[in-house]
């Protein structure tokens, strides 16, 4: 019987030079060319149709992945319970419409109890997709928290915060260990040097945050295992030229990433221009959305575990002031950059594909994976849209 194979022609890719073309075959990436070169199909070809989209020199990508979202359209990971855990898949589709192919749902500093039950929600979540109701998958849990620095909580409830310890992070991931990918904590906290190897023993990665870690601190954390830090700045102690912290050892450390928040509000541009720059953008940085519960919702306030947050133009905050999250979609970041002349398209793309693929070790090579491209489009203005293939 014949089938459709699916050529793309003149696009451009990360990390390759010039137009290329590209073979779909079955939903499958199986070759991408330059478009000078010829192109072998395989022996099936004789019998298939063959269709051809020009993309007319727009950039094509693998979809978007968040290591870092804390709920989604009135829905916040911590509070998964039996009666809304149908609201997943919903979710899902709705970060896919978002150009997401996968994200770690994030839960933050709560009771152990609480993290417990969203776990157990979350490790027999199973769902149920078809052909016209594609959505993001579910690529692992990220817990950020609850072992956390004291003075560098931020929006984290102070009352939930633990000490770091083997027994502690025990208590904490229970039976639930093989779905967290990744956890956030403080590694000033631990006294024994013990905890990040154990979690690593687990193949849990270790991300640095919410710390008031010292520079000796953190390279101590990297040599034993530690491989990412939280939402670069924010959280964490500035740089300073004598002592550089935490993010200036990440910054300069050869297999460490640093998550980015790029709304414009929890960290200034400039700073992010330095970041860049010092990372040689392809080394280190990857973006996340942070967002909150409120993401898909209009501007206004919500309720957030025991208190409220106040959302506006896409920034969340607690009555005080403090900077909680957003509500921006993942790939707002990557516009975001683009817009504020911080990368070309070509970086910005890769920061929000291709970076936190790398950073939780996904596959970033294009041939063999599914074919849940995006097309980006830069006008004449420099504004830079995208849409689903």
């Amino acid at each position: 019987m014949a089938h459709l194979i699916l050529k793309l022609i003149n696009a451009r890719l990360p990390d390759r030079v010039g137009l290329q073309q590209l073979s779909i075959e079955e939903n499958i990436i199986r070759s991408i060319a330059p478009m000078s070169a010829p192109v072998s199909l395989p022996s099936t070809a004789i019998e298939s149709a063959i269709e051809h989209i020009d993309l007319a020199g727009d950039w094509v990508s693998l979809g978007g992945i968040d290591l870092q979202i804390n709920g989604a359209l009135g829905l916040a990971f911590p509070d998964l319970s039996a009666n809304n855990r149908d609201q997943l898949h919903t979710i899902g589709q709705f970060l896919w419409q978002q150009g997401v192919d996968g994200f770690l749902p994030t839960i933050v500093t709560t009771s152990i109890e609480n993290i417990q039950r969203s776990l157990a929600i979350l490790s027999h979540y199973t769902p149920h997709p078809t052909p016209h109701t594609p959505f993001a998958q579910i690529l692992g849990i990220h817990l950020e928290g609850p072992c956390l620095n004291h003075t560098k909580r931020g929006a984290h409830p102070a009352e939930y915060l633990l000490p770091l310890t083997i027994d502690t992070i025990k208590r904490i991931l229970g039976d639930y260990a093989s779905i967290v990918k990744v956890m956030t904590l403080a590694p000033e906290l631990d006294t024994t040097g013990t905890v990040i190897p154990y979690l690593r023993s687990l193949g849990i990665t270790v991300s640095l945050g919410h710390s008031q870690a010292t520079a000796a601190q953190a390279q101590q954390a990297f040599d034993q295992g530690a491989t990412m830090v939280t939402h670069a700045f924010n959280a964490m102690p500035v740089l300073h030229h004598r002592e550089p912290g935490l993010l200036g050892v990440a910054i300069v450390h050869p297999n460490v990433f640093c998550g980015l928040i790029a709304d414009g509000q929890h960290v200034s541009p400039i700073m992010m221009d330095i970041l860049l720059k010092a990372s040689q953008y392809d080394r280190g940085i990857f973006l996340v959305s942070d967002a909150l519960s409120p993401l898909g919702l209009p501007d206004g306030t919500y309720p957030w575990d025991t208190r409220q947050i106040e959302v506006k133009d896409g920034t969340a905050r607690l009555p005080d002031g403090t900077l909680s999250g957003t509500t921006l979609p993942l790939l707002v970041g990557a516009q975001n950059l683009v817009k504020w002349g911080l990368c070309d398209v070509e970086q910005a793309i890769a920061l929000a594909t291709t970076a936190p693929r790398r950073a939780i070790g996904l596959p970033t090579d294009y041939i063999g994976q599914p074919a849940n491209l995006l097309r980006w489009h830069q006008a004449d203005n420099g504004e830079l849209t995208w849409q689903r293939l």
